[in-house]
């Protein structure tokens, strides 16, 4: 094969531990695939085995692209009823155990948190090069931990000390078991004399590249006051789904907790979005069954962003269980 002749190719899709999200697997990455590259995909079963099949200039750019795919296995040219391997190059800078290692409850399928990056990002017109990702509602920051793996500073607001805590505790042992040159530090934030929570800082140097990682602890929110003055390329986040979290009906005054998913989006998104670089990306998951697709789609509008709405871009919903029933939506911040 030549490089920049247009060929069939096959992408072998590699394998998901969550039996649900494998149904959908296919599906899901075909979208994936149509978004990130601008080609026409197809998913196909040849011999029991899943596969994405595709026609495209088999160049640099589009190798780089399907190895940083979140279901990519490998890569063959079909040809004559033959599959030829095709190599691809390494994208990630950390090994995957980084995200996988990490086990508990409500833990977002990593599959499904590259997909999201990867789909935001394609939407970011701002000069190549690495990207500041913040996730304002990053639970144990595998979000975060994904973005460090593909080259990307990273930053993020939880709400739940405890979880950025136990956060901080696995990757200071992460880091110091792979002997990479590291700093990881939780510190007290206060201004004007008032406590803020906490404040996780971490740096690593990875291949001459030193990558950065923050977390406040606060109300997603207060991002921007937590955050101040600084603008990110992207921000991509993973939703409540408004099952732990509570009801669908907003909860205010007092001291009593806002537990309503939808009320905290119409709450956060205006502020997450002043915290995007124009030619940046929003990008986010959530339980529909809460916040249907409609209303997400006029929040962002609302709040001034160009919403990506047509062809692959409506193939992402899908099951996660008998409540929820999740979807992806993007967004630019159009210069």
């Amino acid at each position: 094969m030549r490089l920049n002749d247009r060929v069939p190719l096959l992408m072998l899709l590699a394998p998901s531990l969550n039996r649900v999200y494998a149904g959908e697997a296919p599906r899901l990455a075909a979208a994936e695939l149509a978004v990130t590259a601008g080609i026409d995909v197809e998913p196909v079963v040849i011999a029991g085995v899943d596969y994405l099949r595709f026609e495209a200039d088999a160049d640099e750019v589009l190798l780089g692209l399907v190895a940083a795919q979140s279901a990519r296995l490998g890569l063959y040219e079909e040809a004559s009823g033959l599959l030829r391997p095709i190599e691809l190059p390494s994208v990630d800078l950390l090994d995957e155990d980084l995200v996988t290692i990490p086990k508990y409850p409500g833990k977002t399928n990593e599959q499904l948190t590259r997909l999201l990056l990867n789909v935001t990002l394609s939407q970011v017109t701002l000069p190549p090069g690495p990207r500041s990702i913040l996730d304002p509602l990053c639970g144990r920051a595998t979000t975060l931990l994904q973005a460090w793996r593909l080259g990307h500073d990273a930053a993020g607001v939880e709400a739940d000390e405890k979880a950025v805590e136990a956060f901080a505790a696995y990757l200071k042992t992460y880091l110091r078991r792979k002997r990479l040159k590291h700093t990881a530090d939780m510190t007290p934030v206060r201004r004007e004399g008032k406590s803020l929570g906490k404040r996780f800082d971490a740096e690593v140097s990875v291949d001459g590249r030193n990558l950065s990682l923050g977390i406040f602890t606060g109300d997603t929110r207060q991002s921007a006051k937590l955050w101040g003055k600084r603008r990110f390329d992207a921000i991509v986040t993973d939703a409540p789904y408004g099952i732990v979290h509570g009801s669908v009906s907003d909860v205010r005054g007092g001291t009593r907790r806002d537990r309503s998913a939808s009320g905290l989006l119409a709450d956060a998104i205006p502020v997450w979005v002043g915290q995007l670089r124009t030619g940046g990306a929003l990008g986010m998951s959530w339980n529909t069954l809460g916040t249907p697709r409609e209303r997400v789609v006029e929040l962002l509008g609302g709040a001034g962003m160009t919403v990506r709405d047509e062809g692959p871009w409506r193939r992402f919903s899908h099951r996660v269980d008998s409540s929820v029933h999740r979807d992806v939506i993007v967004a630019a911040k159009e210069i």
